[in-house]
């Protein structure tokens, strides 16, 4: 358990570095959120620790059990509905969302990275808790047009983004994309198109901050393209089983 943990720190510190590095070259800072679906409560205990602050899940009920069992240790690191102190982590749900989750995320993430319809935005702006900050929303774009991952299309964006400008518990914040697999030019494409979609976005909503995009295996792409927030998973955690 030791060597794991002292892993996982050498992982973050090197991941930490590269990000530092890309973000330099690119001129902007870039957030790191720590993918941690799959991985034990005490994973994202150790990072929170070394200063990891945004961690994000998949799976809402699995979100939610570690969010629990952090609680009971102590950690505070629950949404302010739960218990009334800071935070210590901001959880970030970046899976594709449930309308039958909507109240769990409304209640208990900090972030809803994956909006990609209408109907979403009503039910989640009327269970986000009043004692709590508004809920911080990215808009998940299917920006290579692959039907079996979601995302709204590229012309969707800007009615979408109105809706939850609108909606007084919400927080626009900017655009999600996970391209497809491909090689190297091609999703430096696909990065280049949502940088021109959010800087488009940008005029209408000039507040925006959050361009989320690239993972573990091409997030310095994603960088020099113009990512504010990388998800990275398997460079900090390892494999998933």
């Amino acid at each position: 358990m030791q060597t794991m943990l002292m892993n996982i720190a050498e992982n973050l510190r090197a991941v930490a570095a590269r990000i530092d590095a890309a973000a330099q070259r690119a001129g902007r800072s870039v957030r790191l959120v720590a993918v941690s679906k799959t991985k034990p409560a005490a994973d994202i205990a150790q990072l929170a620790a070394l200063g990891q602050r945004a961690f994000g899940e998949n799976y809402v009920q699995e979100a939610l059990g570690k969010q629990r069992e952090l609680l009971l240790k102590g950690t505070g690191v629950v949404r302010p509905r739960l218990n009334q102190l800071r935070p210590l982590i901001e959880w970030h749900m970046i899976g594709p969302l449930q309308s039958n989750k909507a109240r769990e995320v409304a209640q208990h993430f900090d972030w809803l990275q994956t909006l990609d319809r209408a109907r979403l935005i009503a039910p989640l702006n009327r269970l986000r808790p009043e004692d709590a900050p508004p809920l911080n929303v990215l808009i998940q774009v299917n920006i290579d047009d692959e039907a079996s991952k979601s995302g709204c299309a590229p012309d969707a964006i800007e009615v979408l983004a109105a809706a939850v400008a609108a909606a007084p518990r919400l927080t626009l914040r900017g655009l999600m994309a996970i391209p497809a697999p491909a090689d190297h030019a091609r999703r430096a494409h696909a990065f280049a198109r949502m940088r021109e979609l959010y800087e488009s976005l940008r005029a209408s909503h000039p507040r925006i901050d959050t361009l989320s995009m690239g993972m573990s295996d091409d997030f310095e792409l994603a960088i020099a393209a113009g990512a504010t927030l990388v998800r990275v998973g398997s460079a900090l955690f390892g494999a998933r089983e």
